[in-house]
């Protein structure tokens, strides 16, 4: 059964399809991309399942329940995280701060009325330990030691790239939402990223959705691909199908045409 499945999903923006009647399913403990050139409705389709935006038409299933019409903070207590193309941080703030935010829905006080309850519940206490260790476990995972007391604000692309994905890990969910997570990182760092997707697949038990325009990523880890183009559905299936659909190919050729 699918973990989470998209039905007929259409949306339109002053007349314009952005989405175009949609479908596909994702299933558990898989890593499911989708592609397509830019402008195609990818990122549109991440904002409808995390709640941004609603659309004309459609269903968003997880686990059989609609989410169609809930807040964005309703869908991430039901197990919904996500990165976004354009970082969402807080740059004034340091590395664990930006972290321990990530935790704010598993937090029964919140997080500053936890932080000032500190010592005077022993159930306070323990959540406090508790939101600690799991981000003390983030941390030790994404390699961010040296950085923890650093401020966003002075860390390099990538690196803040790397705090995004880690506070969406705070949330612990059940399927993670990566939009564009290799952008603005060098060669090393998206080899890196590309183990740490394999093993946030493998340790944490995350569903991983993916959009991410570094096709030699995509093709390598990959279980299935959904290609769109224009806000209408191409292909779907495992990558060396996708690769050699020819759709896809005219897709990316025309992109790069537009481009010269």
């Amino acid at each position: 059964m699918a973990q989470l499945k998209i039905e007929n999903l259409s949306i339109s923006f002053g007349g314009i399809k952005a989405v175009d009647n949609v479908s596909f399913a994702v299933q558990p403990n898989s890593i499911f991309s989708i592609i397509g050139p830019n402008g195609s409705g990818k990122t549109t389709i991440f904002n409808i399942i995390s709640g941004i935006y609603k659309p004309n038409a459609g269903k968003v299933l997880l686990e059989s329940e609609n989410l169609v019409g809930l807040r964005p903070d309703k869908i991430a207590r039901k197990g919904i995280a996500r990165t976004f193309q354009n970082i969402q941080l807080f740059g004034n703030a340091s590395v664990m701060d930006n972290l321990m935010l990530g935790r704010h829905i598993h937090m029964k006080t919140g997080v500053i009325g936890g932080a000032c309850m500190w010592g005077r519940r022993s159930r306070t206490a323990g959540e406090e330990i508790r939101n600690r260790e799991i981000i003390e476990h983030i941390i030790d995972f994404l390699d961010l030691q040296s950085l923890r007391d650093q401020f966003v604000s002075n860390l390099p692309y990538g690196k803040r790239k790397l705090v995004e994905l880690g506070r969406a890990l705070a949330l612990e969910p059940r399927v993670l939402l990566l939009d564009e997570p290799s952008a603005g990182m060098n060669t090393e760092e998206k080899e890196d990223l590309k183990i740490w997707i394999k093993d946030i697949q493998e340790d944490y038990q995350v569903t991983i959705l993916l959009i991410e325009h570094d096709m030699n990523m995509v093709m390598g880890i990959s279980d299935n691909i959904l290609a769109i183009s224009q806000g209408v559905k191409i292909t779907e299936g495992a990558p060396p199908e996708v690769q050699k659909h020819p759709d896809v190919i005219a897709a990316y050729l025309g992109e790069e045409e537009s481009r010269v």
